[in-house]
Parts: C-alpha cells; structure tokens; sequence
C-alpha cells in the first residue's frame, strides 16, 4: 500500500509539493484553512518569471516551473499566454543597463534580444513611444490569471492525480505522523507545512528563531475602454531592474540604482517597482510595492497606490483604463539572502517556505527537487 501524505496549505506551494509527492507515488491529502484558496497565491500578477532568476540553479529551477505550468495549463484548460516580457529604458542610464544585460544573457543562452523604439511601436500595444529608448524582450515568460489558475489547479490535481482536498479546516498542531484541527486528527506517513506566511501558526518558536519577515505587497487591476485591447508581452518599466537578482550581475546597474535613490527616494523607500501584465480577459493587474515587517496595518495606502499609478504612466499610455480593484497580499520572505526554507522540525514533518515572491515562477520545479529528499 502506498503511504500517505499530508500537505497543510493549498497556496501554490502546497499544490506544487502535493503534485511532486503524488508523482512519487503518496496518496496526498490537502488542508486548507479556508473554504478554497484566498492567500498570496492568488493575489499577484500571475507572472512566471525566469528572467528575474539568477543563471545556475534558480534560472533553471524557474524554466522547469515553466514547463510544468505549460503542461498542466494544457491538461486542465488553464488559461495562459506564453507571451514574454519587455523591460523598457526612457533614460540613458537604464539603456546602458539593458545593454548590458543583453552581452550577459546572451552569454547564458537566453532566449533574450534588444528592441529598437520602433520595433517596440510596431510589435506591441499600450506602452509610451515618447522619449523611449528601447527595451529588452525575453522570450520565456508566461502570464496565467492566478485566481482561474489557482482554482483549476486544485482541480486537476484531484482529478488527475487523485489527491484529497479537505477545506475550512485550521490544522492548529502537528505531532509524528498526525495533523490535529479540534477533535479532528488526520493522520498520514508525512506531513508538510506549506503555509506561507502562517507558518508561525504550528511553528511559532521555530519562526522567530528564523532570518524570516513576511512582505506586505499592495496591487491594482484595471480594464481598457478600448475593446479588445492587447499588450502582447508583460512590460517592466526601469525600476524593476533594481528588484530582481538576476539583474544584479550588470556593473552598470549601481550607477542607476543611485540616481533612483536620489530622484525616486519615496519609490525606494516603499519598495516600489511597476510592471504590468494582462490576463485572457484583457484584465490589466498592475503593482507592486514591498513593506517589511511581522505585523501590519490591514489597510491599503492611497499614496502607495497613486504613486504606483504615477510611475506606470511614464511607460504605458493609460488614458483609457478604468480601475476595477485594489488589494494587498502577504508573504514571508527570508532576509539573509536564502531563496527557500526546506527542514523536518520533527521525525517525518517537513516546513516547506520561504520562497518570497516568486512562488509561481519556482513552486513546480523546487518541489521536484525536495521530494527526492522526502
């Protein structure tokens, strides 16, 4: 008989480590405290993401993800648009960047390349011409709408893979072997903990012991008057080359980051950077910002959100666009520079976090990984 596993979280990570252990070969149980998923996972921009991954293990990691998520889009009619990314330079500075990242990636194999203005004019919709200098597409991202995705998901892997799923369920103690909410108590071979920013909940010594914060991000999503408007790419305007690791290895960057600090202090010191994607419905969701913290105020900030606005109208033409909602989410995020946490606080119990916010460009792929070890 097989053995059983308890994964405790239907977040994306949850989901990703219930598919890897079913694959090999457990009879998987999902609980989740709510009536189906309403966390981080999907409270973001549905981005797979490998460009902000740094080559070797994380970039290679990201382009597994990708190849899951492709597939199983595909078997569980999951919307999704292998449709790229464009960082786009209306300075100097930023186009020096660009450049260099392009000699960097290009040294990498990846599948990445310089557009000139009016290739970017011709090829896409919506961004800002005026004063724009050029942009580097990459060819491996792909956008899913994370509420359909996250749902379907769940779906599919109860029906293809026979995996379990009990809702509305707070497991509040975890012993060898057992999951226990109230007077109910789940037992299975192994139990893993995927939930995110709850993980203090089981956890609570073994989280303030960890160099772990959660991030409090605030988003928008707006529609276009004008019909069928399509982007054709998800689109980062410059800050973002200051927030992703994989953009770090350009020597040209520091000198950018500096004239942001000094021109842009108020974006730094809210840990913004905007990028823009589009789902099947057209829908446009637009973010982010990063506040650090254990606890936070519940409330969104209507300057954060104004300021969010203020940058995305350097780089996108956005006359016509109606918002439709605002929103926060919340993740932990590891400050000593690790990208994921992976440990068994007891025999056959296994803590499976810390991926900060690119749970949806790695979920897939790291549990692949850590379910060899399991």
């Amino acid at each position: 008989m097989s053995k059983k596993a308890i994964v405790i979280g239907a977040g994306i990570v949850g989901l990703a480590t219930a598919r890897a252990l079913g694959l090999k070969g457990y009879r998987v149980t999902v609980i989740d405290k709510t009536e189906k998923a309403v966390g981080a996972s999907i409270r973001n921009f549905g981005m797979i993401w490998p460009i902000g991954q740094p080559s070797g293990k994380l970039y290679n990691r990201a382009i597994r993800s990708r190849m899951v998520w492709k597939e199983i889009a595909e078997a569980a009619k999951i919307s999704y648009d292998p449709c790229g990314s464009l960082h786009v330079a209306y300075h100097k500075d930023e186009w020096e960047v660009l450049q260099e990242l392009q000699s960097i990636f290009t040294a990498d194999n990846r599948n990445t390349q310089l557009y000139s203005p009016a290739q970017i004019s011709n090829q896409f919709s919506g961004i800002q011409d005026q004063n724009l200098l050029g942009g580097l597409h990459s060819a491996t991202e792909l956008i899913v709408d994370p509420r359909e995705a996250i749902a379907k998901l769940a779906a599919y892997l109860q029906e293809a893979m026979g995996v379990e799923f009990i809702w509305g369920k707070q497991i509040n103690e975890v012993k060898e072997g057992k999951a226990i909410c109230g007077k109910n108590v789940y037992n299975a071979d192994i139990i893993c903990v995927c939930s995110g920013a709850d993980f203090e909940t089981l956890f609570p010594d073994l989280f303030n012991e960890m160099p772990i914060t959660k991030c409090k991000l605030q988003m928008l999503r707006f529609v276009s008057n004008e019909s069928n408007f399509r982007i054709g790419t998800s689109v980062c305007g410059g800050l973002s080359l200051i927030h992703y690791k994989s953009f770090s290895a350009a020597k040209t960057l520091q000198k950018l980051q500096t004239r942001y600090e000094n021109e842009l202090a108020n974006y730094i010191a809210a840990g913004i950077h905007v990028m823009v994607s589009q789902n099947r419905l057209g829908e446009l969701t637009v973010g982010d910002s990063h506040e650090y913290g254990r606890t936070f105020d519940p409330f969104d900030q209507s300057i954060i959100n104004q300021l969010i606005l203020d940058y995305l109208q350097t780089f996108m033409k956005v006359g016509d666009w109606k918002l439709i909602q605002t929103w926060n989410g919340i993740y932990p995020k590891m400050t000593n520079g690790e990208t994921d946490i992976f440990l068994e606080p007891k025999p056959g119990t296994f803590i499976v976090n810390g991926l900060g916010g690119a749970g949806m460009t790695l979920s897939f792929g790291y549990t692949e990984e850590i379910a060899n070890y399991i």
